[in-house]
């Protein structure tokens, strides 16, 4: 089993992963700064999500509220991972 240092340090790691990622995007095709500002405070608010996920898991039984979601549809090549993504985790 992961201990919850591991843990932090694998979500950390991969986000480390995705902005990099993006950084290489960013550099070969020009993105509108406001985007790319807004892109990496969202991933830095899901970052602080998991992490804090991590430091509650076992301190209570809940799951916690479910949040709305938009009915917007995402771009094709999002919900398509976002589909993967669901089918790995069962």
């Amino acid at each position: 089993m992961m201990t919850r240092t591991e843990a932090k340090q694998l979500i950390n790691d991969l986000f480390e992963e995705e902005a990099l990622v993006i950084g290489g995007l960013v550099a070969v095709h020009r993105l509108d700064d406001d985007l790319v500002w807004r892109l990496v405070k969202n991933l830095d608010v899901i970052r602080g999500k998991a992490l804090r996920r991590i430091e509650a898991k076992g301190n209570s039984s809940g799951n916690g509220a479910a949040t709305a979601r938009p009915s917007i549809r995402p771009h094709p090549a999002i919900e398509d991972f976002l589909i993967k993504l669901r089918r790995a985790c069962g």
